[in-house]
Order: C-alpha cells, then structure tokens, then sequence
C-alpha cells in the first residue's frame, strides 16, 4: 500500500505540470497497453526496419521489445520510430555468454511462450496462433532470418502465408501483420487477462508524463530533491 500512495502523490504532483488533454490520452494509451504480447528482435543490421518495427509496437499497444545485439547494435531513431520508442519498454541483451539464451531465460521466466517466425518451418499460419498464454514473437535478421540458437530454443514456429513469388516480406510488414493478427484476436479475451497490472500502469504513467512534460527531467529532479529533504 506504501508504494501505491507514493506513486499516487508522484503523480498528483506531475500533473500540476501537464495538460488535461494531453493527460487524459495518457490514460487513454494505457488502458489499451499490453505485456500479454511481446516481441523479440534479434541482431537486425538495418536500423531503419527495426524502428519501423517499433513504431508498430507502439501503435498495436505492444509495451516491451526485445533486442538481442551479437554483431549488430541497435539504435532507436525518432526519423523512423516518429519517436514511438520513447513510450516502449526497450530490453538489451548483448553482454551474455549467450544473448539468445539469457532473452528467451527472461522471458520464460515471465510465463512466455516463444514463437519464432519463418517461412521454412513449421506450418502454423499466424492467424492460427492461440492466445491462451502469453506470447513472444521472434524475428530473425533481414537476411538470414533466425539464427540456429533461435532454431534450438523457441517452442514453436509460426508463418506468414504468402501467395507471390517472393517466399516473405520485409521485417517491418512481417511484424505489422502478426501483430494485427494477435492484437485482433486478444481483443476477444477479457481485458482483465492482457492490460497492466495496475501498479504497471502507474509506473508507466509516471514516466510518461516527465516525458510529456516541457524540462520534465528537471522538474522530476526538484521534486526528488524536495522530498528527500
């Protein structure tokens, strides 16, 4: 109950600092936030598709991403993001024996099912994905795809029907569509089972709001050296 009352006059006190409407779509993001989905980007070398990614996350309500760097360091940039990772949970993974590994560790240990995608194996078409658990969505390099590791460890493989010649589309169209499909069908299940707890919600509208807020940090700052005495 403590930290619900300190994060409640946190945010009493922040508010004095934004606008209403500008509050009220805070709130409005939120309600329709999830962590039931989340999305795994693994050592992509084109920095422009990872942000394009990103932005989908965001506009799908998807909070947390994350990026397994081995050869390739990830960027966040607002040209292509139009700074959509500002709002988004951004996990690193590239200072482990294996990062592959220690993401797919973390992310088990949260109650994840992991589902990576291509289009050589399995035969489970996205639209056939259950959402009776949670799920990881993994995306490989633009190239190569997912690597062997990635082969080793998901629990399942999931593909993208294609009716051309090409055999798959480019990582940012891929991960709009599998985030559509997922998005779409969680919406059927009660909200209870997908939003955020409401301490995540508050914790996030913390941040957003210094976000959102005009020399936010420095206003934070005060208040945190206020209430230390």
């Amino acid at each position: 109950m403590e930290e619900f009352t300190s994060i409640h006059d946190e945010i009493a006190y922040l508010a004095q600092f934004i606008n209403e409407d500008r509050l009220a779509r805070i709130n409005d993001v939120l309600n329709n936030r999830t962590r039931y989905i989340t999305v795994v980007l693994e050592d992509i070398h084109k920095a422009h598709n990872a942000n394009a990614v990103l932005r989908s996350c965001d506009g799908f309500g998807v909070q947390d991403v994350h990026i397994i760097e081995n050869k390739n360091r990830f960027e966040s940039s607002s040209t292509t993001s139009l700074g959509s990772h500002k709002w988004l949970s951004l996990h690193k993974y590239s200072s482990y024996e294996s990062n592959v590994s220690k993401c797919f560790r973390t992310l088990k240990s949260k109650g994840y099912t992991i589902l990576a995608t291509s289009p050589h194996h399995g035969n489970t078409h996205i639209s056939e994905v259950s959402m009776d658990q949670k799920t990881a969505l993994v995306f490989g390099t633009e190239l190569d795809g997912i690597s062997d590791e990635v082969l080793q460890l998901a629990d399942s493989f999931v593909k993208i029907p294609m009716f051309g010649f090409v055999e798959s589309y480019n990582l940012s169209v891929s991960a709009a569509i599998c985030l559509h499909s997922l998005r779409t069908k969680l919406m059927h299940l009660p909200k209870f089972e997908w939003h955020l707890s409401q301490y995540e919600f508050l914790e996030l509208k913390k941040d957003w709001m210094i976000k959102s807020i005009q020399h936010g940090n420095c206003i934070w700052q005060r208040y945190l050296k206020m209430k230390g005495g």
